[in-house]
């Protein structure tokens, strides 16, 4: 993926304010045997460059004074509010560095696996993306991830898939996180049926309302009169 770049002459807090409201966007390249390079993008192209996965995870070429570097991205500051990028990294690619770097990954599959297609169950994505280590050349788009094979009580570990050739799981933190999950579905029991507001049940309504009415005892008779 290519991109252009402008060399930067001015720098400071001030200078970054002045060019960011001219539709410019401060960056760095950084890297190698070369001293960082100052470097200025045009925002409006830069932005809807950064809304592509390749742009975040595979080699770039950036060209800068009629000249073409292979760059990664490395760091991406946006604004806190505004759809605006205020600063961006670049880092050099040197092809026998070793380079660490995010990759995307990619699930697919899991609609045929037996915990969703017999075991009513539901598959989770844990992970968007692995820190891997390789050399340039061997920088993958995407990790692809088969989830057809996934159980319930079985969750995927990153040891339980193969990676690309030449690529490297880099341990942060977990040395075998968990890249899929299987919860399963929870069926609700059906709710029981409410009294009627009267206290009469449905059947029998106006039955049980004439028995308590014939239940009451009737007034007692006057004693006849004495002659």
């Amino acid at each position: 993926m290519k991109f252009t770049a402008f060399e930067r002459a001015l720098q400071g807090t001030g200078a970054s304010r002045r060019l960011r409201i001219t539709g410019r966007t401060p960056g760095i390249v950084y890297g190698g045997v070369d001293a960082a390079l100052m470097i200025e993008l045009d925002h409006n192209a830069l932005f809807h460059a950064i809304k592509k996965e390749a742009f975040h995870a595979s080699i770039l070429e950036m060209e800068l004074a009629g000249n073409v570097h292979k760059v990664l991205l490395r760091n991406l500051q946006m604004h806190p509010f505004k759809q605006q990028i205020l600063h961006i990294d670049f880092q050099r690619v040197e092809a026998t560095t070793r380079m660490t770097i995010k990759v995307p990954v990619h699930f697919s599959g899991e609609e045929n696996s037996p915990a969703v297609k017999t075991e009513n169950c539901l598959v989770n994505h844990v992970v968007t993306e692995l820190t891997v280590s390789c050399f340039p050349a061997d920088i993958p788009e995407f990790i692809a991830v088969d989830l057809s094979a996934m159980k319930k009580g079985a969750p995927l570990h990153v040891k339980d898939i193969t990676l690309p050739k030449g690529v490297k799981f880099v341990a942060k933190g977990q040395v075998n996180p968990v890249l899929a999950s299987v919860t399963a579905i929870v069926e609700e029991a059906p709710a029981e049926e409410a009294p009627a507001a009267d206290g009469k049940d449905a059947k029998g309504g106006k039955a049980a309302a004439g028995k308590a009415a014939a239940g009451k005892a009737a007034p007692a008779a006057k004693p006849a009169a004495k002659k």
